[in-house]
């Protein structure tokens, strides 16, 4: 039964990524989590409020793994199939407007796998950094996180993705080293000798399982630790 709805999890995951069909007049899918922003309560006194912002990999971290935003001010915001184009043009409304005080960035994997078409790792490098920069304008500490390994894409194969994947978190580490950010690197932690997500945390080469996220979820607790000590 679990591996039934894990496999099904996945095949959602793939579709959307594959097709990443939104609204003629909602590219980016504003209207995704409209009704939950409104309804969000503003964060209580001392609260530490953390959006984690990307695409199916942040999604589907509160299905495969649950337990890591219970009893936690941790608000989701990702969105299958995302590139880091339409991230952007939802940051003001997803994350900004949430008034949290960490955003947890992970984007560029759908990028790099022509979603919404070519992109150079300077044009996907530029919108993270865009997003980090809207952040630290409006107050907002910054965790930005490496793209983690892929060999292939099951919905595009062939891309041979290895070394952009590996230059485009290269620029993000340098980048996040120079501006004082904090930087997660899960790619080190979960790729395999061949560049690969590990196979003891995958099921489709892409997308984490639980056990993938136990290891995120650690490196990303950290990071957010640190993000809160800094001005």
């Amino acid at each position: 039964m679990k591996f039934f709805f894990t496999s099904i999890l996945i095949i959602m995951a793939l579709f959307a990524n594959s097709q990443n069909e939104q609204s003629p007049t909602d590219w980016a899918n504003l209207n995704r989590y409209a009704h939950a922003n409104a309804s969000l309560a503003p964060a209580a006194p001392g609260e530490s409020r953390v959006v984690f912002m990307g695409n199916s990999i942040t999604e589907f971290w509160s299905v495969f793994d649950s337990s890591f935003f219970l009893n936690k001010p941790y608000i989701n915001r990702g969105i299958s199939g995302q590139t880091s184009p339409q991230m952007l043009l939802r940051f003001r409304q997803d994350v900004i407007g949430l008034k949290p005080a960490v955003v947890v960035i992970l984007a560029g994997i759908n990028d790099i796998a022509g979603n919404t078409g070519l992109a150079t790792t300077e044009q996907i490098f530029g919108n993270i950094v865009s997003m980090a920069e809207l952040a630290r304008t409006n107050g907002i500490r910054v965790v930005i996180c490496s793209v983690l390994p892929a060999f292939d894409f099951p919905w595009r194969p062939g891309l041979n993705p290895t070394d952009k994947i590996v230059a485009l978190n290269t620029m993000i580490k340098d980048y996040c080293t120079d501006n004082l950010i904090v930087y997660v690197d899960y790619y080190s932690a979960m790729a395999d000798k061949n560049r690969a997500l590990n196979k003891a945390y995958t099921d489709d080469g892409v997308h984490p399982t639980r056990a993938g996220y136990k290891v995120m979820d650690e490196l990303v607790e950290k990071g957010i630790a640190a993000a809160l000590m800094r001005p």
